[in-house]
């Protein structure tokens, strides 16, 4: 049996007016996911999609702070979903080794964010046609790096002024590209999901291997001690 609307707020923590808010943040994407994938980014304008998601433009831009966010609404939760990992890892653990234990669940969950799934072929379709997509997915990877970088100094207490973090977090992200970057360019050209699935994890598991020597030059915390 399905909960309760209101027990289902209280239980995520949200009166019913924050969680009407998301509801409706949710159905504005839905509804713009659908346009832009029919149309085009780039040939559909936020008034359209206001009108088609039954609300004013001044909603939408409630909740959205531009258009590009409309379709890419995934940024937010990345940031809290890595941050958050990185942050409460477990003690004696690098940074780096709660990211590949979250992009191995994205994956099995076959969570957009962890670029694995047979649907994700015709978003990023979307994204590669547009300027401005490709752009905004530029700056939230640079978003992620600072988030990264700030929760890295934070959780370690380094020093101002210390790169290390700033070069932790460079790493792992750029870890989480070539996986992503990679599985995405195979299921741009036809594969399918299951099939990729094996040389993902394969890839997650070699990349943070990687990582993981390479961030021990930098010395413990940023670097797990060798087993």
């Amino acid at each position: 049996m399905a909960p309760h609307p209101t027990n289902a707020a209280a239980a995520d923590g949200l009166s019913l007016r924050e969680r009407k808010k998301r509801q409706t943040r949710q159905r504005i994407s839905d509804v713009a996911t659908g346009l832009f994938a029919a149309r085009g980014f780039d040939k559909v304008t936020v008034a359209e999609v206001a009108e088609a998601a039954d609300v004013s433009t001044m909603t939408v831009f409630n909740h959205f702070a531009r258009k590009e966010d409309l379709f890419l609404d995934r940024i937010p939760e990345a940031l809290d979903l890595f941050t958050r990992a990185v942050r409460e890892r477990r003690p004696g653990e690098s940074p780096a080794a709660p990211v590949r234990r979250l992009l191995l669940e994205l994956a099995d969950a076959r969570h957009p964010l962890g670029g694995l799934g047979d649907t994700f072929s015709a978003f990023w379709r979307v994204v590669l046609d547009s300027p401005a997509l490709r752009a905004r997915v530029r700056e939230a990877v640079e978003e992620l790096e600072d988030a990264l970088t700030a929760t890295v100094a934070e959780s370690t207490g380094a020093a101002p002024g210390d790169p290390r973090p700033r070069l932790t977090a460079a790493l792992v992200v750029t870890a989480y590209r070539t996986v992503c970057g990679t599985t995405v360019a195979r299921l741009l050209a036809g594969e399918r999901a299951d099939d990729v699935a094996p040389g993902h994890r394969e890839l997650v598991e070699c990349s943070f291997a990687a990582l993981e020597e390479a961030l021990r030059t930098l010395g413990e915390p940023y670097g797990a001690a060798p087993r």
